[in-house]
């Protein structure tokens, strides 16, 4: 009798079903996805954007006050998914930012290395909290800015901006236990210089291990992702910085040009391209001034026969496509082993096919806008000439939007290491694809590059991990995941990468003289 009765729920459960998947067929799409959960569809889930004021106008941060430009010059901020102007930001020249460094110099002599170590944590906490706070606001505003997917901007880029605030300031007060049996002393002025991929974080990964260390800043923000750093001045205000700690400076190359060469600078970061980090690298040169510079990438996913093949392709989605190959230690390069190309080619075109490209403000986005259309034209450069010498191209065939600046998720078969597109930057959702044969060929291709960031490496023996760990130039390496960062752990590179290091205590030494 149970059994039958079994049969019979089983039977009409089926039922249900079939019913249910008929009715699918002709149900509008946004019912679709919410009576059913999204299983065919999605339907747009925007974040909310009407109550965040964007002031039609940005001045500089000097001194604590928001000032109008020397020149009475301003730009345009372009949002790069609709193409439209979110804002004006000012250009500083050089009488801004000699202004700027005098305001840092004024606060360092007189206010900032006179206080004691534990109020100076206090200040970083408090400015954690407030970004906490205004997380969401933030995140919505560096992707109205820059055109990276909100998810990405809300779930990592946010809390990480947090955390590492929260990091320093728990160091500020015990520089003795980081630094045992030395007399660790800050520096003075710092001058910051950041990019545009990850305009928030890389502000927070320099000013808070420079405020920790007992230094003052100005800060350069990229040209076209200006917004979120003086939405963090005013967030500094907020938690009552005193005056001339945190200046921010915002135009072009003449600008970051001017705070390099600036006398007045005891210390200089840099994170941007290899080629503007050697001109600064020149520029510093037998000045006292001290160095580190986080500079590009040509990272390489190296993927063994033993590795678990589906999970290494949610890696190698993530490292590449998820962020749009906009961070510079991308792994822009993967390396197969002969024996699963086949395998590893099918299915890398089948996920990025289910990869959604479209408004970066809306959640089941994965793959946002292109920052600016000078970016956008050089991703196009480099994959012609991939295709012009010899490889394949394997696009989604997603449909682009028709405004902003767009370029859909792919790959590029029977590339050689003499290939441009295999050597050179490319800072787009663009992936190379070659093979080897044995572990001693993938590292000697995977070196085979002027650069030396980041790597990943994955197979299922823990031996062979060590031992390419300790053959690769890179200065970090992944094991069976990727793109994983965390405020105690020091990223950095060497050969054309650059040198030194952020995050962790390595990066709290930058900004320190250790005696």
């Amino acid at each position: 009798m149970k059994t039958k009765l079994a049969t019979r729920k089983v039977a009409a459960n089926r039922a249900v079903v079939k019913a249910a998947a008929h009715t699918a067929a002709v149900v509008p799409l946004k019912s679709r996805a919410l009576n059913f959960g999204g299983k065919w569809d999605y339907a747009p889930a925007l974040e909310d954007f009407k109550h965040i004021q964007i002031a039609p106008r940005h001045e500089l941060f000097i001194n604590g006050q928001f000032l109008a430009p020397h020149s009475g010059q301003y730009f345009p901020s372009i949002n790069p998914a609709t193409e439209q102007t979110l804002t004006e930001i000012a250009a500083a020249d050089e009488t801004d930012v000699n202004n700027a460094v005098q305001a840092a110099r004024n606060a360092y002599e007189n206010v900032w290395s006179k206080l004691p170590a534990r109020e100076r944590g206090k200040y970083l906490y408090r400015i954690a909290r407030i970004i906490q706070e205004k997380s969401r606001e933030l995140a919505v505003l560096e992707t109205m800015d820059g055109g990276k997917p909100i998810k990405e901007s809300r779930d990592f880029d946010l809390p990480m901006v947090a955390a590492h605030f929260f990091y320093y300031a728990g160091w500020a007060d015990k520089l003795q236990y980081a630094f045992p049996g030395k007399t660790p002393r800050p520096l003075g002025v710092a001058g910051q210089i950041i990019p545009w991929n990850f305009p928030l974080l890389m502000a927070a990964w320099k000013i808070a291990p420079a405020l920790a260390g007992g230094n003052t800043v100005v800060l350069k923000p990229a040209e076209t992702t200006s917004l979120t750093a003086l939405r963090l001045a005013q967030i500094l205000q907020e938690a009552e910085l005193p005056p001339g700690v945190v200046n921010i400076v915002t135009g072009a190359g003449a600008t970051g040009a001017a705070l390099v060469n600036h006398p007045g600078v005891d210390k200089l970061a840099f994170t941007g391209s290899t080629e503007v980090g050697k001109r600064i690298a020149g520029a510093c040169a037998g000045t006292k001034k001290k160095l580190t510079l986080e500079l590009g990438g040509k990272a390489a996913n190296i993927l063994f026969e033993d590795a678990p093949i589906d999970q290494a392709i949610e890696g190698i989605i993530n490292g590449i496509y998820f962020n749009q190959g906009h961070v510079c230690c991308a792994g822009s390069r993967l390396f197969v082993q002969e024996g699963i190309y086949k395998t590893v080619i099918k299915k890398l075109r089948d996920r990025i096919e289910t990869l959604r490209v479209g408004n970066p403000l809306d959640k089941n986005t994965d793959i946002g806008a292109i920052n600016s259309r000078a970016q956008l034209d050089k991703i196009r450069k480099l994959v012609q000439s991939g295709v012009d010498e010899g490889g394949e191209l394997v696009q989604s065939r997603c449909a682009l939007p028709s405004k902003g600046y767009w370029y859909a998720p792919s790959f590029l078969t029977n590339v050689t290491m003499s290939h441009r597109v295999a050597q050179e930057e490319i800072f787009g959702p663009v992936l190379s694809v070659m093979t080897f044969r044995t572990p001693e060929e993938a590292f000697e291709r995977a070196n085979n590059t002027p650069y030396g960031l980041s790597a990943g490496v994955w197979t299922d023996k823990g031996s062979k991990i060590f031992k390419l760990v300790n053959k690769l130039r890179a200065g970090v390496v992944w094991a069976n995941t990727y793109n994983k960062f965390d405020p105690t752990s020091p990223f950095g590179g060497y050969k054309e990468s650059g040198f030194g290091r952020e995050g962790g205590l390595q990066g709290l030494a930058a900004y320190c003289q250790v005696d």
